[in-house]
């Protein structure tokens, strides 16, 4: 792969600590939620950190697509909803649910745009085969 940009980040204190940007743009304390028995509050946890990213980066995957195509699109807003659990081992793992909202264009054309998007996404190509990600357009 030839790197186009890269970054680090740095996370103290597990689940209950701090997590960090080389650069300190991004300075969050995390907390464990309240549903996995952590004391929650007004903190950030992991798998907030991974629906943003990914809401964000598929987001850009489907306006190049769209873009590639030559396809206007009105507007489009991407949601990511990421699931954890146990996966029956001693272990956990994800799950995300990606909803489309894709105005401007025909249901049809929406679709096929989310599905190419999710072959261009570099999260959706990182967790292809590794964990369920489902794909879906807002109902109307």
């Amino acid at each position: 792969m030839k790197k186009l940009y890269s970054t680090k980040a740095t996370a103290t204190g597990g689940r209950e600590g701090r997590v960090k940007s080389e650069d300190g743009v991004l300075d969050f304390k995390v907390e464990v939620p309240k549903e996995m028995g952590g004391k929650g509050g007004e903190y950030t946890n992991p798998e907030q950190l991974f629906a943003a990213g990914y809401a964000a980066c598929f987001g850009s995957a489907l306006n190049l697509v769209a873009k590639k195509s030559r396809t206007k699109l009105e507007s489009s807003a991407i949601t990511t909803a990421v699931s954890i659990g146990d996966n029956g081992n001693g272990g956990f793992e994800l799950a995300v649910d990606i909803e489309a909202d894709i105005k401007g264009v025909s249901r049809e054309e929406a679709q096929e745009l989310l599905e190419k998007a999710h072959q261009v996404c570099p999260y959706s190509n990182a967790t292809r085969g590794n964990i369920e990600v489902n794909l879906s357009l807002k109902e109307e």
